[in-house]
């Protein structure tokens, strides 16, 4: 007799669990299995705790059947339960696993995946914000650099005629044909400084209020392949950008990183104006020296860079900025795409903290980060510029509209 009853204890136990563990499966109400409460409570302990682990089930599954029951009811409330956990332990899930950009795959590998994921029409995002910027851009950075040039020449060639006038009158007039003569040959400080003030006047008039609607446009995720995702875009124009950026943050959100954007342009130019300059000056030399040996007698004047000369010597120079100053361009960007919320305190707030963040989380290669791709992007960029301008610069002088 008690042999009996262990065995029907054992028999409904077992029973109980393969009623669990067929529950816990499917995550599917039994209302056969839930004939007493004990049995329901220890079903949704186990069923809450291993269908966070399983991901095999239907949604349409979950649901409980439609049944009058108390039963029922009371399975329903499990399996409600049940299915919160499994929700939340997927979505806890999909957050750890979601795909997001750890580490950079080159220009080239870069390019594949943007492709991939949103189209090749998102290799153009922010050229509105590139086309409008560019054109008052060069304009003010040509224009700005001749006159600092003329300003500052001047200033140059009167310090050295007044430093150099204490001698008799032949040495006045040596002087006089050595200032003459300084002034068709610009030195080397002279360029420097007037290709940095040209860099800080168009960082502040154009740079960085088009860097700012420019990295906004670029930085947004949409696939351009969706037409679905191409309305809810937030950033779609220039002008529409900066209406939007200015209405949330305030017309200083457009000067945001004006700092290293005034030192980034400043030192480019700089450097830029110095070597394209001085390289001109050795390859003019040359030829003149070529075509003297020759025995053609030619001026100084007459002689002039070919086109595939401006243009190797104005690829070569632009390629010099990027290659110094590039932390400073990554530290630009970090700021300028940041979004800063009222009441939230910005992650990168100056030009040190940043740069000492940056290296501190990243290392410090961190602050060299898509040096290849703008190299890729100015070198040919300075190149076509400098050769336009040399052969737009040649025919105004020719027609007696530029000095």
């Amino acid at each position: 007799g008690g042999n009996s009853k262990v065995d029907t204890a054992v028999s409904n136990n077992a029973t109980v669990k393969k009623s669990i563990k067929k529950e816990t499966v499917r995550i599917k109400p039994n209302v056969k299995a839930a004939t007493s409460s004990t049995s329901s409570t220890s079903s949704s302990g186990v069923g809450s705790s291993t269908s966070s682990a399983m991901h095999d089930v239907g949604w349409k599954q979950r649901l409980p059947t439609a049944t009058t029951s108390s039963a029922s009811a009371t399975t329903s409330t499990v399996i409600k339960s049940s299915t919160t956990t499994t929700t939340a332990a997927a979505a806890a899930t999909t957050t750890t696993t979601s795909p997001t950009v750890v580490a950079t795959l080159g220009p080239f590998g870069t390019a594949r995946r943007i492709i991939q994921r949103e189209g090749p029409m998102a290799l153009y995002k922010g050229l509105t914000a590139v086309y409008t910027g560019i054109v008052p851009k060069m304009a003010i950075r040509f224009v700005s650099f001749e006159y600092y040039r003329d300003v500052l020449g001047g200033w140059y060639n009167t310090f050295q005629t007044t430093s150099s006038s204490s001698g008799g009158s032949v040495a006045t007039a040596a002087s006089t044909a050595a200032a003459a003569a300084e002034a068709t040959s610009i030195p080397p400080q002279v360029t420097f400084f007037a290709g940095l003030l040209s860099g800080l006047t168009e960082a502040i008039l154009v740079v960085t209020p088009a860097e700012v609607c420019k990295i906004r446009m670029q930085s947004q995720y949409h696939s351009l392949m969706d037409p679905t995702q191409m309305t809810h875009m937030k950033y779609k124009n220039v002008v529409q950008t900066a209406a939007l950026v200015v209405k949330e943050e305030g017309l200083g959100a457009l000067y945001k990183g004006v700092v290293p954007t005034m030192l980034r342009q400043g030192c480019n130019q700089a450097v830029n104006f110095t070597a394209y300059n001085w390289s001109k000056k050795r390859v003019l030399a040359w030829k003149k020296e070529r075509a003297a040996a020759d025995g053609t007698i030619i001026s100084s004047g007459e002689i002039t860079l070919d086109h595939w000369q401006s243009l190797l010597l104005g690829g070569l120079s632009g390629g010099m900025g990027p290659l110094v100053n590039n932390p400073l361009d990554v530290v630009k960007t970090r700021m300028q795409k940041q979004v800063i919320r009222p009441g939230t305190e910005p992650k990168y707030q100056s030009l040190m903290q940043s740069c000492m963040m940056i290296a501190k989380e990243e290392g410090t290669l961190a602050l060299w980060k898509g040096i290849t791709p703008r190299l890729m992007r100015i070198m040919p960029g300075q190149a076509i510029t400098f050769m336009t301008y040399e052969a737009v610069s040649k025919q105004m002088e020719r027609y007696g509209m530029f000095d």
